[in-house]
C-alpha cells in the first residue's frame, strides 16, 4: 500500500472559493466512480457552498468536551476505518480542540496520507509559516494558525484558487462571504483593496517558487544544462570593489521590469582566498542585495569568468550583469582580454550587461594643461623600454651579425629609437639614441669592443640618431598636447552642460554645483559660505594646511556668499571656468530665494482665501440668525403689550432659536481658530464608544427610521475626550443625514482592528470623487453648496481637527453600493490595550 496523494487548493484570502472548488472537484470525481467522502467542511453559512456538499457522503464529526464546552472536530479514526479513496478535508491550518490525537489538522492529514488515502484540502496564504510575518505586516492581523511550508510543498498538486480583489470585495458586499453585520468592518479592515492585491501577489509568487523548484528538479533529473528562460533571473557579479552598489541597483531595475523577476548577487573567490581583499565592502553589498529583495551567493573558482557563467547556468539565469574592467588600457593590452570579454564569449544564450561605473575610469575631472604633455607613467615606460629593448636587440643582432649586415643593424637601432620616442617622448628617446649609438659603435664597428670615433661619419651618425629621436618626440609631444586639449575641451563642455542643467533643475542645484566643482578640479574640499557665516553647501574635507582660494558669489558688498576652494592651485583656464560656476551659483541662490518667496506668497494666498471665506460666512450665515433675533426682539418691544400670548411666544421662540444658532456658529468659529492655532484643550480618558454614539443620536433626535446601529458589544473602552467625540459624531451624522436620500437610514457601526477602534458612519448618498475628498475637511467648504441656512461649512473641518487632537484619524471611504463612509479611528484606552495587543484572527482565518 503506497502513500496517498495530497492536493492543496491555495487561496489569497477567505471567500475566494476554495471550499466550493474542493466540493465541486469531489462531486466530479465521485461521478467518475471514485470513493469520495467529506472528512470535514466549513461552509460558514454560505448557501452555495452548502449546496455543493449535498449528495456526498459525510463522516460525522466527533464531539470533544473541553471546559464545559462541546467542540466538534474531524473524526480521524472514523475516516481511517472507512478508508475512502479520497477524503475532502477543509482548512488545513485549523487547530484541533484539546484532547484530539493531534494538535493540528495538517497532522491528521499526514496520518491519512500514510494510510494510503488521497486528500484534497484548502489553505489560505496567510497560514503558510514562512509568509506569516509578511502577511502580518500587510494586514496588521496576527495569524495564530500556521502550516509548515514543507507540508504544503510536499503536495503532489498545488493550485491557486484565484479571484480578482475587486470581485472578492463585490462578493463580500453582496453578503456572499459574511453576514451583513460583519461586511462593513471586513471591507474596511482585512479586505481592503490594497491588502487583497498584495495577498494575491504573495500567493502567486509563492506558487511560482514552487513551480520553479519542480522545474529545477526536472532539469536535474533529465540532465538539461541549457537555459530555460521561463522566468527572468538576473545574476550580478560582485568583486568587492566600489562598483558593486551600482551593479546591484542596475540588476534590481532589470529584474523589476518583469513581474516575478529574481535578483541573485554572486561573488567568486579564489581557492587560496587572495582575491577577497574587501570583506567590508562585500558585507555592505550583501546587505544591499537583501534590501533589494535579492539573494547573495559565493562560489570558489580560479577562473572567475568560467565560474560566473557556470553559476548563471546552474540557476537558469536569463541575464548576467558585470562591471566594466577597472584595468587601464596598458594592463589590458599586456594581460589580454578581461573577464567581460571571456564571459560574453562563454555565456551562450544568457544576455550579458556590461555596466560602466565610477571606478572604471576614475571620477570626472578636468585634464591638466600645465606640465609635460606625456604622463610620468609613459615617460617611465619609455626609459624601461630603452633599457630592456636595447640589450635584447643588441644580443639578437650580435648573434646573427655578418660583415654586410651593418645597414640592417643601423635601421634596427633606429626603429628602437622611434618606438621609444612614440612611447615615452623626448628624453627617453634621446637616452635610447645615445645608448643605441654607443652600442652600435662598441659591437659592430671596427675596432670591435671599443668605443672610438675614428671616422667623422660615425659622429655624424650619432648626431642623426639624436636629431631623429628629437623630431619624432616633438611630433608625439604635439599630438599628445592636442589630444589633451581636445579632452579638456570636451570635459569643459560636459562640466558647463552639467552646471547649466543643475541650475535649470533648481531643486538641489547648489549642492550639485559645489560637488561638481570639487570633483572637476580635483580639490580636496569645496564649500559655499553665506555672508553671515552659514555653510550653504559643502563637499569633501577641507585641508587645514592647504592653499585656500575664496571667490565672491553674487553682486553687492558684501557678496551674497563666498566659494572656498581647498587643496590645489588653479591655472588661468580653470579660473575662467570657475567664473562660469560662480555665476551659476549666484543664479541658483537667486532661484532659491524666488522659490522661497513663492512659497510664502502661496501661504499668504491660502490665508487670504480663508479670510475671504470667513468674511463671506459672517456676511451671510451669521447675519441671518442675528437679523431674525433682532427682528423678533424689536417686534416684542414695539408691540407695547398689544400682542397676543401666542404671538409673543412665537416671537420669543424665533429669538431663542436664532440666538442658539448664532451661539453654535460663533462656537464653531472659535473652535476652528483654536484647532488651527494648535491650542485645542483635550482631556483624554477611557470612554465607552457605544455610549457616546447613543448620546449623539439622542442630541440630534434621530429615531430608528433615521439611524441603524451596529455596535460591537465586545469593543473595549477607547481613549478620547467624550465631549469632543460627541461633537465629532454630531457633525459627521448631520452631514450624513443631509446627503442621504429620502427614507434611507444612516448606519453607525463600531469595530476593532488591532489596538485601534473604528466608528463608521455610512450613508448611501451621492458620494464624493476620490480626488476631492481632502476638500471636504477644509474650513468654510461646502463643495459648491450655496445654501446658507445649514452652517458655515466647518462641521467636517472641526471633526477632523478634534479627532487628530485626540491622536486619531478621520478619513472618507466609498460605501459599497454608493455613498460615503466616514471612519473615525481612535486608540484603545491604555489599560485595555495590553489585552487587545493580539487581535482576533478568526475573521481572517476563515
Amino acid at each position: 500500500m503506497g502513500r496517498g496523494k495530497l492536493r492543496v487548493l491555495l487561496g489569497a484570502a477567505p471567500g475566494v472559493g476554495k471550499t466550493y472548488e474542493m466540493l465541486e472537484e469531489g462531486r466530479r470525481l465521485a461521478a467518475e466512480g471514485r470513493d469520495v467522502v467529506i472528512g470535514v467542511v466549513e461552509t460558514h453559512g454560505r448557501t452555495a457552498t452548502a449546496a455543493q456538499a449535498v449528495g456526498l457522503p459525510v463522516i460525522p464529526r466527533r464531539p470533544i468536551a473541553h471546559r464545559g464546552v462541546v467542540l466538534d472536530e474531524m473524526d480521524l479514526d472514523a475516516l481511517l476505518d472507512r478508508r475512502p479513496a479520497l477524503a475532502l478535508v477543509d482548512e488545513l491550518a485549523h487547530t484541533n480542540a484539546p484532547g484530539s490525537r493531534h494538535p493540528k489538522r495538517w497532522q491528521d492529514v499526514q496520518e491519512l496520507l500514510e494510510a494510503g488515502i488521497d486528500v484534497i484540502t484548502t489553505v489560505n496564504v496567510q497560514h503558510i509559516e514562512s509568509l506569516n510575518d509578511v502577511v502580518e505586516g500587510i494586514t496588521g492581523v496576527t495569524q495564530r494558525e500556521t502550516v509548515p511550508d514543507s507540508v504544503v510543498r510536499g503536495a503532489e498538486q498545488i493550485e491557486v484558487v484565484d479571484l480578482a480583489p475587486q470581485s472578492l470585495r463585490d462578493r463580500l458586499a453582496a453578503g456572499v462571504v459574511y453576514p451583513a453585520e460583519r461586511i462593513d468592518a471586513a471591507l474596511s479592515n482585512y479586505f481592503r483593496l490594497g491588502n487583497l492585491t498584495a495577498l494575491r501577489e504573495l500567493a502567486l509568487l509563492w506558487l511560482a517558487d514552487e513551480v520553479d523548484s519542480a522545474l529545477k528538479s526536472y532539469r536535474a533529473e533529465h540532465g538539461i544544462t541549457g537555459a530555460w528562460q521561463a522566468r527572468e533571473r538576473v545574476v550580478v557579479a560582485l568583486t568587492g570593489g566600489p562598483e558593486g552598489e551600482t551593479l546591484l541597483r542596475r540588476g534590481a531595475r532589470i529584474a523589476a521590469r518583469s513581474a516575478g523577476g529574481e535578483l541573485l548577487a554572486v561573488h567568486v573567490s579564489s581557492q587560496d582566498g587572495l582575491r577577497d581583499n574587501a570583506p567590508g565592502a562585500l558585507a555592505a553589498q550583501r546587505a544591499l542585495a537583501d534590501s533589494l529583495g535579492g539573494s547573495y551567493h559565493q562560489v570558489v573558482g580560479d577562473d572567475v569568468a568560467h565560474a560566473l557563467v557556470e553559476f548563471a547556468r546552474s540557476v537558469n539565469a536569463s541575464q548576467l550583469v558585470i562591471g566594466v574592467s577597472r584595468r587601464g588600457r596598458l594592463a589590458a593590452a599586456v594581460t589580454g582580454p578581461g573577464i567581460g570579454a571571456t564571459v560574453i564569449r562563454e555565456s551562450g544564450d544568457i544576455d550579458v550587461h556590461i555596466v560602466t561605473h565610477a571606478a572604471a575610469g576614475g571620477r570626472f575631472h578636468l585634464p591638466r594643461m600645465a606640465g609635460p604633455a606625456l604622463s610620468a607613467k609613459r615617460r617611465i615606460l619609455g626609459i624601461v623600454l630603452a633599457l630592456a629593448g636595447g640589450p635584447l636587440l643588441s644580443w639578437l643582432l650580435f648573434t646573427t651579425s655578418s660583415d654586410d649586415a651593418i645597414t640592417t643593424n643601423v635601421l634596427a637601432y633606429q626603429l628602437l629609437i622611434v618606438v621609444v620616442a612614440l612611447v615615452g617622448g623626448v628624453w627617453p628617446a634621446i637616452f635610447a639614441a645615445v645608448l643605441s649609438a654607443l652600442t652600435l659603435d662598441y659591437l659592430f664597428i671596427d675596432p670591435l669592443f671599443a668605443i672610438e670615433i675614428a671616422d667623422p661619419t660615425h659622429a655624424l651618425s650619432l648626431v642623426l640618431y639624436v636629431v631623429i629621436a628629437i623630431l619624432v618626440s616633438v611630433v608625439v609631444d604635439q599630438a599628445a598636447r592636442r589630444a589633451r586639449a581636445a579632452q579638456r575641451a570636451s570635459a569643459e563642455s560636459e562640466l558647463l552642460a552639467t552646471v547649466a542643467g543643475s541650475v535649470l533643475r533648481g531643486q538641489g542645484a547648489v549642492p550639485a554645483l559645489v560637488a561638481r566643482t570639487r570633483e572637476a578640479f580635483g580639490l580636496s574640499g569645496v564649500r559655499l559660505v553665506a555672508a553671515d557665516g552659514t555653510v550653504l553647501a559643502a563637499d569633501g574635507e577641507p585641508v587645514r594646511d592647504g592653499r585656500a582660494v575664496s571667490l565672491p558669489v553674487g553682486a553687492g558688498t558684501p557678496p551674497r556668499a563666498t566659494l572656498e576652494l581647498h587643496g590645489g592651485d588653479l591655472d588661468t583656464s580653470e579660473r575662467r571656468l570657475l567664473d562660469v560656476i560662480v555665476t551659476q551659483l549666484a543664479a541658483a541662490l537667486e532661484h532659491g530665494d524666488l522659490a522661497e518667496t513663492a512659497r510664502e506668497a502661496g501661504a499668504l494666498a491660502e490665508t487670504d482665501q480663508v479670510r475671504s471665506a470667513l468674511l463671506s460666512a459672517v456676511s451671510h450665515d451669521l447675519r441671518r440668525p442675528l437679523s431674525a433675533a433682532v427682528a423678533a426682539l424689536g417686534g416684542l418691544r414695539a408691540a407695547d403689550g398689544r400682542l397676543s400670548d401666542e404671538d409673543r411666544r412665537e416671537l420669543l421662540a424665533t429669538a431663542d432659536e436664532s440666538l442658539t444658532t448664532l451661539t453654535v456658529l460663533v462656537t464653531d468659529l472659535l473652535d476652528v481658530s483654536r484647532v488651527e492655532a494648535g491650542v485645542l484643550a483635550v482631556a483624554l480618558r477611557p470612554v465607552d464608544a457605544a455610549g457616546i454614539v447613543l448620546a449623539a443620536v439622542d442630541e440630534l433626535r434621530l429615531g430608528s427610521d433615521d439611524v441603524e446601529l451596529a455596535l460591537d458589544s465586545d469593543l473595549p473602552e477607547i481613549s478620547a475626550d467624550p465631549v469632543l467625540l460627541q461633537r465629532i459624531l454630531v457633525n459627521v451624522l448631520t452631514n450624513a443625514r443631509r446627503y442621504s436620500p429620502d427614507h434611507a437610514r444612516v448606519r453607525i457601526g463600531t469595530s476593532q482592528l488591532g489596538g485601534t477602534a473604528e466608528i463608521r458612519v455610512v450613508d448611501h448618498g451621492p458620494g464624493i470623487s476620490p480626488e476631492r475628498r481632502d476638500e471636504i475637511f477644509a474650513p468654510f467648504q461646502r463643495l459648491g453648496d450655496t445654501d446658507n441656512t445649514t452652517g458655515l461649512g466647518l462641521g467636517l473641518a472641526l471633526a477632523k481637527g478634534f479627532t487628530e487632537g485626540m491622536g486619531g484619524t478621520l478619513t472618507a471611504e466609498d460605501t459599497p453600493g454608493g455613498g460615503l463612509t466616514m471612519v473615525i479611528a481612535l486608540p484603545i484606552a491604555a489599560p485595555i490595550r495590553a489585552r487587545a495587543a493580539a487581535p482576533d484572527s478568526g475573521e481572517a482565518s476563515r
